[in-house]
């Protein structure tokens, strides 16, 4: 086991390195780069015009440019930029932003909590709902209950949780004006009192929580089912009941305890993905000052220090989450070896 772990922490060397290359040089390629993003800006508040930051430092005092390509590192070659920036990886130094002035260390850290509360709720609400049904479905396997679930299930997996959140937006905060258009706090969140801020949270969670969760489990959903289902039909499932044990019995605990082992050792990678997969969208459609909606102005402003620092740290974790969620099949299973 040992060495496989090894091997396994070996391997992540090369794939955080490969991934790390690939998008910076996709970034080298990309128009509108910092500097013209600078110029344009430059321009926009000297009242010049609205001038295309495509058309680079058109019109602009060349030592000025270079100045500013000196200041963001451009004036040194792509590879010894890429160089410098695996160096600074390798100490966990991420840089500083280009535009917010600001370490991406701490760009990460304070928009985390808002992904780690959206994440948290999805996967809670998700496993709440899938694991019960999905248990349902396999008692009831072939009923009309069994076929009408899967049916929704399937649905709901279909309807992208940006289109749904969407429709959300504009049935119940535009028409009905039920809940907010934007943001996970009201503007007089300071001046609540803590059971008013509870509400006031739990109103403003609740359409990117729905929008997030009514794709995610349907594939738990499913897997609980065919995982029962699988289990119900061994042999000691046979012998448990020609014992005469009642049927609650034989499922809640001879089949639940064996049925759950894929589904357990899911948790890593689900609790990862809830973070950090799908949030993108949902923050920047309801305004979630969280790292999905970090990572997209990013792009937008060509910040490149903050996109690659935040490529670093997802591919870091889910690196480790895949090892964790490898290992934990060996924890739920001892019949299970990687030798």
């Amino acid at each position: 086991m040992l060495a496989y772990i090894v091997k396994r922490l070996l391997l992540m060397l090369p794939t955080l390195f490969g991934v790390l290359l690939v998008t910076f040089v996709v970034t080298q390629f990309v128009p509108g780069g910092p500097v013209e993003q600078y110029l344009a800006e430059a321009r926009r508040v000297q009242g010049r015009g609205d001038v295309s930051a495509y058309r680079g430092g058109q019109g602009v005092d060349p030592k000025r440019i270079e100045q500013i390509k000196k200041l963001y590192g451009f004036d040194k070659p792509a590879t010894e930029r890429f160089w410098l920036m695996i160096k600074q990886y390798a100490r966990f130094d991420l840089g500083q932003s280009f535009f917010q002035n600001k370490p991406v260390a701490k760009l990460i850290a304070e928009k985390l909590p808002v992904s780690v509360s959206l994440g948290l709720w999805t996967f809670f609400i998700s496993y709440l709902i899938a694991v019960p049904l999905g248990v349902a479905k396999a008692v009831r396997a072939g009923s009309r209950f069994d076929f009408v679930s899967t049916l929704i299930v399937l649905v709901g997996y279909a309807i992208p949780g940006f289109v749904l959140g969407v429709a959300l937006l504009v049935v119940f905060g535009g028409q009905l004006q039920w809940f907010p258009l934007r943001g996970l706090t009201s503007v007089n969140w300071d001046e609540l009192s803590w059971p008013a801020r509870i509400v006031d949270y739990l109103w403003h969670i609740t359409l990117p929580v729905i929008a997030m969760v009514l794709g995610s489990f349907a594939v738990t959903t499913m897997l609980t089912k065919n995982s029962f289902l699988e289990e119900i039909r061994k042999q000691y499932v046979l012998t448990a009941r020609a014992k005469g044990l009642s049927e609650r019995r034989v499922l809640w605990k001879h089949v639940f305890r064996n049925a759950l082992i894929p589904i357990l050792t899911g948790f890593p990678a689900a609790i990862i993905g809830a973070f950090f997969t799908g949030s993108l969208l949902i923050e920047t459609l309801f305004s979630l000052d969280g790292l999905g909606l970090l990572s997209y102005e990013s792009i937008i402003r060509r910040d490149y220090p903050v996109v690659l620092g935040s490529l670093y740290v997802f591919t870091l974790i889910g690196l480790f989450t895949k090892l964790v969620s490898d290992l934990s099949y060996v924890w739920a299973d001892p019949r299970v070896k990687f030798d």
